[in-house]
């Protein structure tokens, strides 16, 4: 059962679960704008330079479909009572993110680990694979969550 605000303790979930969250929409000022700041690539900021480069076109740094899908864990991708506490993990990005692209995440419960040391908390493995329109995974993100339990 969720708190008030929706969101799940770590005795909530279950190994099989899945969430999903989305849709966002990559524009090309925010691609533009977050490579400008995070990323400084020419393939992520000049269309011309792009059309030489691997992505045959403007493409989104891996960082910013990274944060994207950050973005979309928080607005209900993950509901995790407490926040999205990552303790590790793996990303890879399969195919690039372009503008003009609309994503969403499917987030999947692979483990629950109740701490043996600290029993207010514990871990859960997740998958979350972020999709494009043509539900094509950009990114796959396998990580270790903190998960609190309920309140006594």
């Amino acid at each position: 059962m969720s708190d008030a605000n929706g969101k799940l303790h770590l005795e909530d979930f279950a190994v099989g679960q899945q969430f999903h969250a989305g849709p966002l929409d990559v524009t090309e000022a925010d691609v533009i704008a977050f490579a400008t700041q995070f990323d400084p690539q020419p393939f992520h900021l000049d269309h011309e330079a792009a059309k030489d480069s691997l992505f045959k076109g403007l493409a989104a740094s891996g960082w910013h479909t990274a944060a994207m899908t950050m973005r979309m864990l928080v607005d209900g991708g993950a509901p995790i009572a407490g926040g999205i506490i990552g303790a590790g993990g793996e990303v890879s990005w399969p195919r690039p993110t372009y503008p003009g692209d609309r994503l969403r995440t499917m987030t999947e419960i692979l483990e629950i680990k109740p701490s043996r040391s600290k029993p207010t908390q514990g871990f859960m493995k997740v998958r979350t694979t972020t999709f494009n329109q043509k539900d094509e995974p950009v990114q796959i993100l396998t990580a270790n969550m903190l998960a609190f339990t309920k309140p006594a």
